[in-house]
Order: structure tokens, then C-alpha cells, then sequence
């Protein structure tokens, strides 16, 4: 493995959710222990299994694992060092403000963006200090802050003293109000992850387009910040068979065009690949088999899938068809097919003889190739998420920047970068189409997640604005797009998951975050199934019963359910998506 070769003092993995980093993290400490190294791993995984891993229970103190001489470990909980970070804020005037006022604090530093940054206090002085981790030949951090991250923490002057004037916006600054250590530890932290000699950054993926896409532009993000990724893990790449099964052949053919027209900024780092294995990675020996240069073959007599009754999505267009209206959100992390999903969903309803809009994020040209054309009954529009953002933040500095000093408007401008500033945005444009849904199907894909919702309602966003200067019968009038969001009679939602650990943890995750906005979901969709597909090939039968312990645990917590397999062709144009309906049921499957 190339990422391997003359290692660094310091390795840090980073992805999205389900592509393998906890794995490739654990099996890289692992394989530098036994060659004589004394190691720490550190892990800000909230799916982390590292103590189920290696079989020892390990909290926020680094721990020594018995079973491998020269490692130890700490995970860091990311939920619960934003819970506590929250506290060290919150608590000195929790007795002091209103109560409508530190909900809205509370809410304010409930996003991805402090948990990030909490996670990123809690180890700053492993990676800064080089006297913490001095007993140690290599430290291995599970999950590295993002770009956004940093470029807060580079920042000068002040981070927040803006918003104590009530100038900030839809803040990714304020959860900094917690940062406690000085600039000088952020800085040294900072500086090491720049530092190429003391640090590597190596990219986790898998060999699917959308994945390879999005690490591309996290290398171009990294790179403006002098952090150099130099290497790139493609995990779990299918390995050759001489199968017939249709699915397998379909997979590795779309996995090796992926990987043939790589990204130009991913072609230029070393390049490892690992092949899908059977086993879950779980215990030492799988983790010891996951780096091996050769692929563990699967068992020929590999037990069958056990007859199930999966519900379909043709079941769940059904459910909608019964009304002539409504608004259909598709919601997801990114890679699970929402896109796929929405449009299926828009086609399905057409052939019901319903009259859609759908409407994306995605370039309208995009979508119009995906469904092959045009539909008679089904209007496309679009929202280009760059020339939104744009839109508001010049708006934004524009009003609110004015008064600021120079100092200030860099911070503001900087605040204007967070991930919850395109949100907003673009929830903006969304909200002139959730109108339409009152006499229309209206299919949204990509949609705002319920902290940047709770976020517009607590900044005085539009929610606020339209409702505070109305009396009490006014407001039983008034019908602003959150309270439409929250009318299960005029709004499902639909969360979009894949069969695997990591992105139903992320979706129970999105689900607890809608529920705080008092949004609940109307359906979960789990896409690309291979129990669903019933696959032939040993390898994949076994692949496939790791997924029903996934799938039982969606059925658990999801009021409606379905289950799409995975496409032997990629699901483009109209014909392949309605296949995606067709049938009442996947019965006995």
C-alpha cells in the first residue's frame, strides 16, 4: 500500500459517511503496531466501533489494547463533546435570559458545525502539543476537520465579538464562542496539518462517481489552505470473480469506468486500492485481511437469503396517489440516490395521471438527461445552489455588513461560507415552490435539514419576520413555508438511506434533527439493496446478508418503509425509472 510507504508521525483519514475511514484507520494502526510501533488512535467517529473492534471497551482516556502490544486508543464522542461544549457556553446565563432566548442559543449550536468544532477542541492538544503524544511513534486520527473548519480557525482578530450586536447571520461563528484555548494552540494545530512532513492526509473512498466527485472538491478546498492531500484509499472495490451473475458484472464495469476518469486533482495523488472483502471488519483478523495485497475468496457454499417480505416503493406511490396534491421532500446524505429516488417517485406519479413539479439542486440539464427527455405532465425547474448562495451573501453583507469594520466583515464574510449558509439559501428559492404543492405534486430533492429550519426561525429568518408583528388572530391566518414543513397533510418526507451501518446511523441522526423543527418523517426509502436484488454470486449472497441487520433496524423506527434494489443498469431515463414501481411488491424475495 502505497499510503503506507515511509509513514509520518501523524495520519489523518478523512470521507463521507460509509466509505470505510474507521476501517482503513483501525487496520492502518493496527498494521504499524505490529511491525513495532508504538501507536495512537484517535477516533471522532460518532459510528465508531474501534472498541468493538479490537475488542476493548474505550472511552474518552486513551486505553491500551491488551491484544496488540505498542496501541492504544481514545474515541472521542462527538455528540457528547458538543453537548458539553453547549454547557460551557450555555450554562452561565441559562438563570440570566429568556427562555425563548436561550432556546435560540441552544438551537444555534446544535449543527454540524459545533459538533465539528467541539470534536476538533477536544484533540487539538494531541496534535499541537508534540509533548502529549511524545510516547507515541505515530498518531492515527479517524476523521480530519473540514476545510470550513479550518478557515475559521485562521481567521484574525476577534471570532465573535460581531455578533454581540446581533449582526451575525445564520452563524457557524457562534458556536466558536466556546473555543477556549489560545490562538497559539490553534494555530500549532493548524500548522501541523499543513506540515506535509509531519502529516498525511489521505482521501477514503469508494469507485462510484458522486462519491470520487465530492473528494475531489474536498481536495481543492483542503488545497487552498496549503493542506496537501497525497494520497487516496478507493475501499471496497469489487475483486474479480468468474461469476455469470448479471449485478456483479454490472458493478464492476461501472466501478471501472469511475475509476478510468478520475477527477484530475484525484489522478494526480498515489492511488491505493482495496477490494471488497466478506467479512464485516470486525475483530483483528478481518482488520489484519482488509490491507493484504490479496483478495480473500469467498466461501462456494455460502448459505442462502432467508425468503422476505420487503415492502416496495410501488407501495409507497400507492399511498400518494390517493391524494391529488401535496409536497414531497427527499432527504439524505449525500450518495444514497435521493436524486434517483425523487425522480422515480415524479415518473410514478405521472403514469398515476398526477401533475408534478420536481424541482433539485442539481442543473436542470442534468435531471433532463437522467429522465431521458422530457414527460408530458411533468415540469422540471431548478436551483443553482452556487448563484443563490452568491445571492444572499452579497445581500447579507450588503445590509447587515455595512456597519461592520474591517475586522468584522471579514468574520462576517467567513460566517457567510458555512454549509448552513447554502441551506438557507436555497431553502429561500425552495420556499416559493412549496406554494405549488397546494394544488400540484410538488417533488423536492435535496432538502434543508431541520437545524438549518430551526436556524431560520431563531436568527429572524422568514418564519419570525412574517409572524412577530401579528396578534393572535392574525397569526391563526397565516401560513408561512416551516408551518407547511411541518403539516404532515401537506408535506412527507421521505429520508433516503443505504443498507449499511454508517448511513442509517446518519439517518436516525437527520430524523432526531427534523424532530427538534417538530418534523417527522412520512417514509424511509432504502436504495440500493443487495438483499432486494437477489443476487446469484456467493460473494454478493454473502455481501447481501449482511444487510439485514440494516434493514431491520430501518423497519424499526420507520412509520413506512421501502426497499429498491440495486440496478444492474444505471437507473437513467424514463423507462428504467418507472421500473423502479412497476411491481405491487418485492414478495418473497
Amino acid at each position: 500500500m502505497h499510503f503506507l510507504e515511509n509513514p509520518p508521525r501523524h495520519f489523518f483519514f478523512t470521507g463521507k459517511g460509509g466509505v470505510g475511514k474507521t476501517s482503513v484507520a483501525c487496520a492502518t494502526a493496527l498494521h504499524l503496531a505490529r511491525s513495532g510501533k508504538r501507536v495512537l488512535l484517535v477516533s471522532t467517529d460518532p459510528a465508531s466501533n474501534v472498541g468493538q473492534v479490537l475488542k476493548t471497551r474505550i472511552g474518552d482516556a486513551i486505553t491500551p489494547i491488551e491484544s496488540v502490544p505498542g496501541l492504544d486508543a481514545i474515541e472521542i464522542d462527538p455528540d457528547e463533546a458538543a453537548h458539553a461544549y453547549r454547557e460551557k457556553i450555555i450554562a452561565p446565563v441559562r438563570l440570566i435570559l429568556p427562555a425563548r432566548e436561550i432556546e435560540a442559543i441552544t438551537e444555534q449550536l446544535s449543527g454540524s458545525c459545533t459538533t465539528e468544532i467541539a470534536s476538533f477542541n477536544e484533540f487539538t492538544d494531541l496534535l499541537a502539543d508534540p509533548s502529549s503524544t511524545a510516547a507515541y511513534d505515530h498518531v492515527i486520527f479517524d476523521t480530519a476537520p473540514t476545510g470550513h473548519t479550518i478557515r475559521l480557525l485562521q481567521l484574525p482578530g476577534s471570532w465573535t465579538s460581531y455578533l454581540d450586536d446581533g449582526l451575525g447571520d445564520a452563524s457557524c461563528l457562534g458556536p466558536m464562542a466556546g473555543l477556549e484555548k489560545s490562538r497559539t494552540t490553534y494555530r500549532a494545530a493548524v500548522e501541523r496539518l499543513t506540515d506535509h512532513e509531519a502529516t498525511r492526509i489521505v482521501l477514503v473512498a469508494r469507485a462510484q462517481r458522486s462519491t470520487l466527485d465530492e473528494v475531489a472538491r474536498t481536495v481543492d478546498e483542503l488545497s487552498e489552505l496549503g493542506i496537501r492531500p497525497s494520497h487516496l484509499v478507493v475501499n471496497g472495490v469489487m475483486p474479480p470473480g468468474d461469476s455469470d451473475d448479471l449485478l456483479r458484472h454490472a458493478i464492476q464495469e461501472r466501478e471501472a469506468s469511475a475509476l478510468a476518469e478520475l477527477p484530475a486533482c484525484l489522478a494526480e495523488l498515489e492511488c491505493d486500492r482495496i477490494g471488497l472483502k466478506v467479512e464485516n471488519m470486525v475483530g483483528l483478523p478481518a482488520l489484519d485481511l482488509l490491507l493484504a495485497e490479496h483478495d480473500s475468496a469467498p466461501a462456494p457454499d455460502a448459505p442462502p437469503l432467508p425468503d422476505l417480505m420487503l415492502p416496495s416503493l410501488a407501495e409507497l406511490v400507492d399511498d400518494l396517489a390517493t391524494e391529488d396534491r401535496g409536497l414531497v421532500m427527499t432527504m439524505g446524505k449525500g450518495g444514497v440516490g435521493k436524486t434517483t429516488i425523487a425522480a422515480a417517485l415524479a415518473v410514478a406519479l405521472i403514469a398515476r395521471g398526477k401533475r408534478v413539479l420536481l424541482t433539485t439542486t442539481d442543473p436542470a440539464a442534468h435531471l433532463s438527461e437522467a429522465l431521458g427527455g422530457g414527460l408530458p405532465g411533468l415540469e422540471v425547474t431548478s436551483i443553482d445552489p452556487h448563484q443563490a448562495t452568491s445571492d444572499y451573501r452579497e445581500h447579507v453583507m450588503r445590509t447587515k455588513g455595512a456597519a461592520l469594520d474591517e475586522a468584522g466583515r471579514a468574520a462576517l464574510a467567513e460566517d457567510l461560507m458555512s454549509p448552513c449558509t447554502e441551506e438557507i439559501a436555497v431553502f429561500q428559492q425552495f420556499s416559493r415552490a412549496v406554494n405549488r404543492a397546494r394544488d400540484q405534486f410538488v417533488i423536492m430533492d435535496t432538502a434543508p435539514t431541520g437545524h438549518t429550519l430551526l436556524l431560520m426561525d431563531a436568527t429572524g429568518s422568514y418564519h419570525r419576520d412574517i409572524t412577530r408583528h401579528l396578534d393572535q388572530a392574525q397569526l391563526a391566518r397565516v401560513t408561512t413555508p416551516l408551518m407547511r414543513l411541518q403539516n404532515p397533510d401537506y408535506t412527507k418526507i421521505i429520508v433516503v438511506t443505504l443498507a449499511e451501518t454508517t448511513p442509517v446511523l446518519e439517518a436516525k441522526g437527520l430524523v432526531d434533527d427534523l424532530a427538534r423543527a417538530e418534523i417527522t418523517p412520512w417514509a424511509w426509502v432504502v436504495n440500493a439493496s443487495l438483499a432486494a436484488a437477489r443476487p446469484s454470486d456467493p460473494f454478493l449472497v454473502r455481501r447481501a446478508r449482511r444487510e439485514l441487520e440494516q434493514l431491520a433496524a430501518v423497519q424499526e423506527v420507520a412509520p413506512r418503509m421501502a426497499v429498491v434494489p440495486m440496478q444492474v443498469e444505471e437507473p437513467v431515463g424514463v423507462e428504467l425509472l418507472a421500473g423502479f414501481t412497476q411491481d405491487a411488491s418485492l414478495a418473497a424475495i
